[in-house]
């Protein structure tokens, strides 16, 4: 009974402490978002203050997703610090608990979170997400930046040859797109021709370019109504392969990497998306272990904040390694499943290696 009791009171104080510290930087960003989406339609009658919150809180979610991790450090430090200053721990330890005992509540506190945040949070903040991007490019004509290209890319395979397409935006599910640039090659590979147009609409087997313009090597360019270009996509395929993998909900991403495999794109962002999720729970168990390495002392004699610093300095270098076999996997150096699982599990090792040290010799 008193494992039970002291279980559920770890696992309440370690629950209460990180969303605490998640929903203060919730707000932070939300503050920071909303002051900067307020800025931009200062010229923009119809960008009332209200439509201007809800965009914020539509967009807030998917971007807080990223400092999930450093609300679990975050609030695994502080609540250890906190048991570790009342006594509390000093206590555990004379009852007989190991540290291994103590530390169970918070990591299945971490790895509850992990499973929650990949579920049930991600798929909902990334549906809101794309509503905020809608919102933002009806009311500001771009999305996000200007100095970045948000266009979408697509192979074309067809009965004439193949073609690379650039759209600005798709729209309608895959059966319009705007801002149309297109290089139509021959079977042979040879470049045929150059194609730009305002519009297109995808119909069955064939993209119809309104308002195009023509150029040919040699040729002067020369404007047409609409221009038919053969392809073997569907509209399906098409909204499928526009969706970014960050933007894309969890459940999503393998049917979205088969479609834009079927599209001619390549799909190793999202098979690293979706194993970077899976990784997610023990990411933060890693954390938990880095959070208790450092915090799980005796601060009588003072050292308290540069042993805190050490353990903040360690999550930031746990998360940084973590992009940067992000990176690596997304550029195909290695595979998507060492690219995601990697920094979870040599963070989960150190930080139960430093623990071995420290509290069994």
């Amino acid at each position: 009974m008193i494992g039970v009791t002291i279980t559920r009171y770890l696992a309440a104080r370690f629950t209460r402490t990180i969303m605490a510290i998640f929903v203060a930087m919730f707000c932070l960003m939300f503050v920071v978002y909303f002051v900067e989406l307020l800025r931009r339609a200062g010229d923009i009658p119809q960008a009332g203050a209200g439509t201007v919150a809800l965009m914020t809180l539509l967009r807030v979610p998917a971007t807080a997703e990223l400092i999930l991790p450093f609300a679990v450090l975050f609030g695994s430090m502080a609540t250890f610090v906190d048991l570790t200053r009342k006594l509390e721990l000093v206590v555990a330890r004379a009852s007989g608990m190991s540290v291994w005992q103590f530390l169970l509540p918070p990591a299945l506190v971490a790895a509850t979170i992990g499973i929650v945040s990949v579920t049930l949070y991600n798929p909902v903040s990334a549906m809101m997400k794309m509503r905020s991007d809608q919102m933002e490019l009806d009311l500001f004509g771009v999305e996000g930046s200007v100095r970045i290209d948000h266009g979408k890319w697509f192979r074309l395979n067809g009965v004439d040859g193949q073609a690379i397409m650039h759209a600005v935006d798709v729209r309608a599910g895959g059966l319009a797109l705007d801002g149309v640039s297109v290089n139509v090659y021959q079977k042979d590979g040879v470049f045929l021709e150059r194609v730009e147009a305002a519009r297109a609409r995808l119909l069955a087997g064939v993209f119809v370019l309104e308002d195009a313009r023509v150029s040919a090597p040699g040729e002067e360019s020369r404007a047409v109504g609409s221009y038919l270009l053969a392809t073997d996509l569907t509209p399906e395929q098409l909204a499928s392969a526009a969706t970014p993998p960050q933007g894309a909900p969890f459940w999503d991403l393998p049917r979205l990497g088969d479609s834009s495999r079927d599209a001619g794109l390549d799909p190793t962002g999202y098979t690293l998306q979706f194993q970077t999720l899976l990784a997610r729970p023990l990411l933060l168990v890693a954390m938990v272990l880095v959070a208790a390495s450092f915090s799980l002392r005796f601060f009588r004699f003072g050292g308290i904040a540069r042993t805190i610093s050490g353990g903040v300095v360690s999550g930031f270098v746990l998360y940084i390694g973590s992009k940067i076999f992000s990176d690596l996997g997304g550029a195909g150096v290695i595979s998507p499943l060492v690219a995601a699982w990697s920094p979870a599990l040599v963070g989960s090792m150190l930080g139960a290696l430093v623990l071995l040290h420290s509290e069994d010799g």
